[in-house]
């Protein structure tokens, strides 16, 4: 019998590492597979989990990476019930004065990697099983100064959606959705703050409200995880409201 996995990417740290802990919670696996740069993090999580944990070091923006998980999955062909892509990271600063290499490595992690590791995984995944999408309320609008972390998480929105009506109409089974949160308190803002270009910040959720509330929403068969009343009503504003608008109220609060 195929064992029954989990599979999260940039489960070291922030969202994927509290992914890892919910889903723990929620479902019995016989093995997480955690994929993230720093194995000693992956391994520590095994002294926190009930299911036997697999540490896959890994650079997914590398082709090294991605044909490792190929082979691991050609050779076990799991079932896997869960398929979490957290990895990811941002840049805030405007366009010019980020270094080219940063902008071009955000979309190779949160939108190239992200669509590899759906491509790679979906042929080991059976009805019943789900995908989490690490979106963000920057999916929803552009945001200057934050402009290729947003676009690359408007992928995110539009590829899940797209990808789970695919699945639906071809009768898989397969839920996906995108995880959308506003502001979180985790590690992303020590390496996504670089100056102080963005000096407003409203709410911050902790991470297990985000995770919590996205486990919800899965089962309840939602595309798409909004955390927050507000977060959800600022969603409902800026799909109503001129993008115009909207980019410069955003600057406005940034003093920009």
């Amino acid at each position: 019998m195929s064992k029954r996995i989990a599979v999260i990417t940039g489960a070291s740290s922030g969202m994927g590492r509290e992914f890892v802990l919910a889903l723990d919670r929620e479902e019995q696996f016989d093995e997480l597979w955690l994929i993230a740069r720093r194995k000693e993090r992956l391994t520590a999580l095994g002294n926190e989990v009930r299911a036997v944990v697999r540490p896959i070091p890994a650079d997914l923006c590398e082709q090294a990476g991605l044909d490792a998980y190929r082979a691991m999955l050609e050779a076990e062909a799991p079932d896997v019930r869960v398929l979490v892509n957290a990895g990811g990271f941002g840049r805030f600063g405007a366009f010019t004065s980020l270094p080219l290499e940063d902008q071009l490595r955000m979309i190779d992690l949160n939108d190239k990697a992200l669509v590899a590791m759906t491509y790679l995984t979906l042929p080991y995944m059976n009805a019943g099983s789900c995908i989490y999408q690490l979106g963000s309320l920057s999916s929803f609008q552009p945001v200057p100064y934050i402009n290729v972390y947003g676009a690359s998480k408007a992928f995110v929105l539009s590829f899940s959606r797209a990808l789970g009506v695919e699945l639906k109409k071809q009768g898989r089974g397969i839920r996906v959705m995108a995880v959308c949160p506003g502001w979180v308190r985790t590690e992303f803002f020590d390496h996504a703050v670089v100056d102080d270009t963005i000096v407003y910040y409203n709410r911050f959720f902790e991470p297990k409200q985000v995770i919590d509330r996205a486990i919800r929403d899965m089962k309840k068969g939602r595309d798409v995880s909004v955390c927050g009343f507000s977060v959800r009503a600022q969603v409902l504003l800026v799909k109503l409201m001129p993008h115009d608008i909207v980019m410069d109220l955003w600057c406005r609060q940034q003093k920009k």
